[in-house]
């Protein structure tokens, strides 16, 4: 039998400005999600999670909770681009150029824009991507950048137990 090691990860070094990631988990939303999210978060707008008065609406029908958009398409990076994370230092540019809507399905992909060294920290390097999340239709819902400290190979913490 052969062991083979899993996904370990992008480090810094395996990073080139220009390079595409297209993530491999598309999510399908449901009504509890943006439920169960939106209460979660406290966030009382009835667009969100009140059926009879978003049919009042332009949209005729509830809306994903922007900030939930912002959560799947963000973790739907981290396998390709901050699995080897030491912080998420930020995101800018953050817009929601289309409605989601419970039922629609989400894919991503995350475009490198930017790599430079840590001035103050040697064990990492500072990675800017620029995320797009696309519904089933191909239609963009969301775009970001997001900076991120990503561990350079050989620093930062282990995997998980090592077995012999």
């Amino acid at each position: 039998m052969t062991v083979r090691e899993g996904w370990q990860g992008r480090f810094f070094e395996d990073f080139e400005i220009g390079d595409i990631y297209k993530h491999g988990l598309g999510r399908t939303i449901i009504q509890a999600d943006n439920i169960w999210f939106t209460l979660l978060t406290q966030n009382t707008a009835r667009l969100h999670f009140d059926a009879h008065y978003a049919e009042q609406t332009e949209f005729g029908r509830p809306l994903v909770n922007s900030a939930f958009t912002l959560a799947l398409v963000t973790g739907q990076s981290v396998n390709d681009v901050s699995y080897n994370v030491m912080a998420n230092l930020g995101w800018d540019d953050v817009r929601l150029p289309h409605p989601l809507f419970e039922g629609d399905t989400v894919y991503s992909s995350s475009e490198v824009l930017n790599l430079r060294e840590s001035k103050s920290k040697p064990d990492v390097g500072i990675v800017t991507v620029r995320t797009t999340g696309t519904n089933q239709d191909g239609t963009v819902v969301i775009t970001f950048d997001r900076t991120v400290m990503v561990y350079r190979r050989g620093f930062g913490p282990t995997q998980g137990p090592t077995t012999k």
